[in-house]
């Protein structure tokens, strides 16, 4: 019960910095995307503070989530963020939540609810050996850094599903250290674990992240960023939570259904959520006020 608590809680933190943040990255300048020159843009402004604030009340509580449960449990909790993004989104907005919105909200409830009930993730499975381990780790980095270069060759608008995605990538692997690093922490104390690699790993991660994360939200409206980043972080942390920590599930050949079709609900309820009209469309919004502004000027000529 405890982890489910840390987890809705960090889920709750974690939607509504999401949504701050992307506010405050609209109004960056579009040169800085991609560049650590975008995080110091951006901490001069107090709505983007206020986001990181939330976020990092989510980081920590996920944290201790990580440290309590499996990856496998933790990461399909943490994809309800999305709920709380809309929810305040849905306040600013001003939007009912509909049928699509509801739809979506019972293809998340219901897809993490049978990923956890089918799979039972637990831990006590024997951690891989570092083949293994630099395996997993290179392939999500891989894809992480394709997903970054093929943005790159993009127009504006359209990069900022693929740094969203390579956002949620990265974040999945950083909660799968997390927890590494917590459990060293547990078994060997804090000394050992900072003579690891891992911590400052996921201090790296972090930091590229959010610029990751901050340039896709700059981009386009969070509709187009959000949900692949909500998508990819539980598929990326249970792949390392399987691949490489240890984390169990079972897979009789029913409970592998029921698994995949939960995963496949969780990303069709975070899509069809994404889509809801309650959730910001700053660029096309900041398109309007720019158009309006632009004929009220050559109207006063």
């Amino acid at each position: 019960m405890v982890v489910f608590v840390l987890g809705i809680g960090a889920a709750c933190c974690l939607g509504l910095g999401f949504v701050l943040q992307q506010h405050a990255a609209q109004r960056a300048p579009r040169s800085d995307f991609l560049s650590w020159r975008l995080l110091l843009a951006l901490v001069r402004d107090p709505e983007w503070l206020l986001g990181i604030a939330f976020m990092i009340g989510g980081q920590v509580l996920s944290a201790l989530a990580l440290d309590q449960g499996e990856v496998s449990l933790v990461e399909p909790l943490l994809a309800t963020n999305l709920l709380f993004a809309m929810a305040l989104a849905r306040v600013l907005t001003r939007q009912v939540l509909g049928r699509s919105g509801w739809c979506g909200v019972l293809l998340l409830a219901a897809g993490v609810t049978a990923f956890i009930v089918a799979g039972r993730p637990r831990g006590g499975g024997a951690e891989a050996d570092a083949l293994r381990h630099w395996l997993v780790l290179g392939v999500v980095a891989g894809l992480a850094l394709l997903l970054v270069s093929t943005a790159r060759r993009m127009p504006l608008v359209a990069e900022a599903a693929p740094l969203a995605l390579a956002a949620g990538l990265l974040y999945g692997l950083q909660d799968a250290l997390t927890r590494t690093t917590a459990q060293r922490i547990g078994v060997d104390g804090v000394g050992a674990a900072l003579r690891g690699w891992e911590p400052y790993t996921v201090l790296a991660i972090g930091v590229l992240g959010l610029i990751l994360v901050q340039s896709a939200f700059g981009a386009a409206p969070l509709k187009m960023s959000l949900p692949a980043l909500t998508a990819a972080q539980p598929l990326a942390g249970i792949a390392c939570g399987v691949g490489f920590l240890g984390d169990r599930l079972r897979l009789t050949p029913g409970a592998m259904a029921w698994e995949a079709a939960g995963l496949l609900c969780i990303v069709l309820g975070v899509v069809v959520i994404g889509r809801h009209p309650a959730l910001p469309d700053a660029c096309e919004a900041g398109g309007a006020s720019a158009q309006g502004l632009l004929e009220r000027t050559a109207g006063r000529r």
